[in-house]
């Protein structure tokens, strides 16, 4: 592996700006000098964006400044000694040791490990001094070498692995924290947002708090490059739980029933001897807060650690966008078998599907109402693969509430979730029902969660009472008043748009207004509110009724366009004009768009929001609406020109798709052109790719 750190990427006491924001800008062109970035201004906004997230400054004058950036083509680490100090945050005054930690944004797991390295050695007084005591860059790298076991130098005392460390409890003093008159066992979960830096500082913080306690200590540092579970047994004999956290607890239900203290993973690093005291105070506490299958320490949308550093708005989404992540399953494996039954039976196989699979078999073959062109076996066969995938469909909005609700408490909060999206069906409620209804659900069953019971009941908790309260009140309230009045406005949405696909114009106003929905933040809530309409929209559909149809195909195809777009420009129309990233992205972004998925877009809008979006924008709007007007159908929800079967007619497709793409790709280039890129741009709230 190459070396991680150069002389020509140290800075001594030179004057690098007077914020964080300059010594960043300022470290990031040392590492894009050296040929280790692309663009040295998108890894100081990467790294600029994190800082903004949380600051990096510790105590000690120590600031870690880090990011995973697209930009970045070797793990580098880039430090600089500052005279005097900058602010970045860290509670007892400026930095003076600063390390700019620069990773690829798929970094191996070989480079992962060297840079937790760094970050816990960060944590011994010796390294620091001699840092402080550098005379040169060359005795800087060879510190930094041998500390991270770089090189020719021997490994730095403290491993990187992403292994669960223990603090072995010292000698029992009369300052000893005990239970029961023995040392009190904890075990920590500690995690940040690129599992680099802080997860590793904050386990070694923890590790030597507990060893200087006296008490049994345990440390999970759950890290980018992976994790090593603590065993169960270890769990299991744990007075208390501390999370350390700035992102979600993987397999959080392993420490269901412990008391828990929670925090951002910077008090684990600044403040660790006061969470274990907490941690402590809570096992002999029977009203402490504890980790259950429900309640805040979900390990989706509602963690208290992730839900610390984020508003309202960004936990709705999401919470909202994994109750679609789940849901999308049902939609493509059942529309896809309802495509593949009309294929086999005909269009008209929707008639007696029903009776067809219930009366026949393969050695009793259907005889009448024969409409399948393959015949009585043809028939059987296209009932069967349509009644499969229509009763896959028929669990879209149940699904849909479940795992919202399951993004807010957890496995406790399913059970209520499907049941108020089933009642959401029942009352005609739709989609829009099946989400109130999950948050219903879930709120109800994470406040129940939070409820202090006594031990014999805590187990019954997560399995019985939870679930049968919250289908009680989630559901009871979709029944008694919310349920009817969502289907009047469910159906008059509905009524609306199906009276617009019945004219020209109409037609054409719906296609842009999915359009500009699909395109609009590439995978985020928009696209997947406007994609959820259309998949649950096809239970719906019919030979008399079409429009579900046409609205599924105005979906997907202009869905396809920002990859495609982007795709066409970087690789073929204006590559000077795209970094070696972006071209390399673009070239994926060929499959990605052809299989209808938006996010390939994403990379793109989120280097250059205010010209991809827009061109995105217009591409789609164009698709859409020729789309619409060609009275293109799509029998199937998802797969792009992988399902061309289910899509009629197939000419309109391709041309529809075809200009919105060319027009938005070539939008795009005369914006790279001749409008200046702003530097201040917010990258477009998008979701991970789902699909």
């Amino acid at each position: 592996m190459s070396d991680t750190i150069t002389p020509e990427l140290v800075s001594l006491d030179a004057p690098l700006g007077t914020d964080k924001k300059d010594v960043i800008r300022a470290l990031a062109r040392l590492v894009a000098a050296q040929g280790r970035a692309t663009d040295a201004d998108a890894l100081a906004k990467d790294a600029i964006a994190r800082e903004e997230k949380d600051e990096t400054g510790l105590p000690g004058g120590i600031a870690i400044p880090h990011a995973k950036s697209a930009a970045v083509t070797q793990a580098s680490l880039a430090f600089a000694r500052l005279k005097p100090g900058v602010a970045f945050g860290a509670p007892d005054g400026p930095a003076d040791l600063v390390f700019l930690i620069a990773a690829p944004e798929n970094a191996a797991e070989e480079h992962l490990a060297v840079l937790s390295r760094l970050a816990r050695s960060l944590m011994q007084d010796s390294f620091t001094s001699d840092l402080r005591a550098a005379a040169s860059a060359d005795d800087v790298v060879r510190t930094v070498r041998a500390a991270i076991g770089e090189g020719d130098a021997a490994p730095a005392p403290a491993a990187a692995a992403p292994t669960a460390t223990s603090a072995a409890p010292a000698e029992a003093t009369a300052g000893d924290l005990t239970i029961d008159g023995r040392p009190a066992r904890i075990v920590a979960v500690t995690s940040c947002a690129t599992g680099i830096a802080h997860t590793f500082m904050a386990a070694d913080a923890l590790t030597a708090a507990g060893k200087e306690a006296g008490i049994d200590l345990v440390v999970e540092p759950q890290g980018s490059s992976g994790y090593q579970a603590l065993p169960a047994s270890v769990i299991d004999n744990a007075d208390a739980v501390i999370f350390a956290t700035d992102v979600d607890v993987r397999e959080i239900s392993r420490f269901a029933g412990k008391p828990v203290i929670r925090s951002g993973v910077k008090r684990g690093i600044e403040q660790p001897a006061q969470m274990i005291r907490e941690a402590v105070a809570a096992a002999s506490n029977p009203n402490a807060a504890r980790v259950s299958g429900a309640a805040a320490d979900a390990g989706s949308g509602m963690s208290a650690a992730t839900t610390q550093n984020l508003s309202w708005g960004a936990k709705i989404q999401r919470i909202l966008l994994t109750g679609v992540s789940y849901m999308i399953p049902f939609v493509a494996g059942g529309g896809l078998l309802i495509a593949l039954g009309f294929a086999l039976g005909g269009y008209e196989v929707t008639e007696n599907a029903k009776n067809v699979i219930i009366d026949n078999a393969l050695w009793n073959l259907p005889t009448t109402d024969i409409t399948s062109p393959f015949g009585p076996l043809g028939q059987y066969l296209g009932s069967v693969a349509f009644m499969i995938g229509s009763t896959s469909m028929g669990f879209l909005v149940a699904a849909l509430a479940g795992y919202i609700a399951y993004a807010i408490a957890d496995r406790p909060g399913i059970a209520p979730g499907f049941v108020a999206g089933a009642i959401a069906v029942t009352m005609s409620a739709g989609f829009i029902g099946g989400i109130i209804g999950g948050f219903l659900a879930g709120f109800v069953a994470w406040w129940l969660g939070r409820l202090p019971a006594p031990r014999w009941l805590r187990g019954l908790m997560p399995v019985v009472i939870i679930p049968l309260l919250g289908s009680i009140v989630a559901s009871g309230l979709m029944i008694l008043f919310l349920g009817r009045p969502i289907a009047a406005l469910m159906a008059l949405l509905t009524d609306g748009l199906t009276n617009l696909t019945q004219s020209g114009a109409g037609l054409i106003v719906v296609g842009v207004i999915l359009g500009l929905m699909m395109c609009f933040d590439l995978g985020g809530p928009i696209n997947k509110v406007a994609y959820v309409f259309a998949t649950t929209g096809l239970a719906a559909a019919s030979t008399e009724n079409t429009a579900p149809y046409l609205i599924m195909a105005a979906v997907m195809t202009a869905g396809m366009v920002p990859p495609l777009a982007l795709a066409l420009a970087s690789t073929v129309l204006a590559r000077p004009l795209f970094t070696p990233v972006e071209r390399e992205n673009g070239k994926a972004a060929w499959l990605l768009g052809a299989s209808f998925i938006s996010e390939g877009a994403i990379p793109f809008a989120a280097a250059d929001p205010l010209r991809v979006i827009p061109a995105s924008l217009v591409g789609g709007a164009i698709t859409g609406a020729l789309s619409m007007w060609f009275g293109v159908q799509s029998f199937a929800p998802h797969g792009g020109v992988f399902v061309l079967f289910a899509i009629s007619p197939v000419w309109g497709f391709f041309v529809a798709l075809l200009a919105g793409t060319v027009v938005s790709a070539l939008l795009l280039v005369v914006l790279k052109k001749y409008v200046r890129k702003s530097s201040t741009a917010p990258a477009p709230a998008a979701a991970t790719a789902t699909v």
